[in-house]
Order: C-alpha cells, then sequence, then structure tokens
C-alpha cells in the first residue's frame, strides 16, 4: 500500500486521497464502536438511545459515563467497553496519521538517500 523508501513520493492528489481513506476508515471505526456501546447501554442498563449514545460517545472520546449505572451487567459492560474504547481510540489515532507520519519519514530517507548520492552524507 506505501511506496518504498527510494521510491518518489506520492503526488499530492495521491497522497490527501491516501488521506480521506485513512479518515474514513478511522471514522468508520468510530461509528461501529459507538454502535457497539450504545446497543450495550440501551439494552443492559434501559437507557433511552440517546443517554446510550451520550454514555458511549462519553468514555470513547475518554471522558468517562454520565448515566449512573444500575445494574451489574451494565456496570461490567461499562468497565469492559471503556478498556476497549481506549485500546479502539489509540488504534483510530494510529490509523488517521498514518499517512502523515509516513510521509514524513518517507521524505527524510528520501532526503538522506539524496545526500549520501551527493557524497555529502554519513557513512556509518
Amino acid at each position: 500500500m506505501n511506496e518504498n523508501t527510494i521510491a518518489p513520493l506520492l503526488p499530492r492528489r495521491e497522497y490527501f486521497a491516501r488521506i480521506v481513506r485513512s479518515i474514513g476508515l478511522g471514522l468508520s471505526i468510530i461509528a461501529v464502536c459507538l454502535g457497539i456501546g450504545m446497543v450495550g447501554y440501551h439494552s443492559l442498563e434501559q437507557l433511552s438511545w440517546m443517554d446510550a449514545f451520550l454514555n458511549a460517545a462519553m468514555i470513547l472520546s475518554g471522558m468517562g459515563p454520565v448515566a449512573t449505572l444500575q445494574t451489574k451487567a451494565g456496570k461490567l459492560f461499562a468497565g469492559c467497553y471503556a478498556l476497549f474504547s481506549g485500546l479502539a481510540l489509540i488504534s483510530i489515532v494510529g490509523i488517521i496519521m498514518a499517512p502523515i507520519v509516513l510521509r514524513f519519514l518517507h521524505k527524510f530517507h528520501l532526503d538522506l538517500n539524496a545526500s549520501k548520492k551527493n557524497g555529502r552524507g554519513d557513512s556509518t
């Protein structure tokens, strides 16, 4: 999917398309994670869909729950969902940031290779 370190940089149009695809993938993962939380809160805690959305969104974003949980199953779900959400948040940020970081590193390697070819690079 990504170009080799000696390949030229992608044209800006293709690079921005890659960023848009990464953002789309990140947003779709957010939607799935949010849906999982909403269904869990709605079914286990009998929260309305709006309250389930609020609780799921707050936990997914790292802010914490809003509603007071009443059932043991709801509390167990909330704990597991919070752990899942932490990992999901880190993964989603990685997916969205990957094209930007990879382009930076690729450009750095191209500059490094060019300076070595010109005899100005360190030979170690």
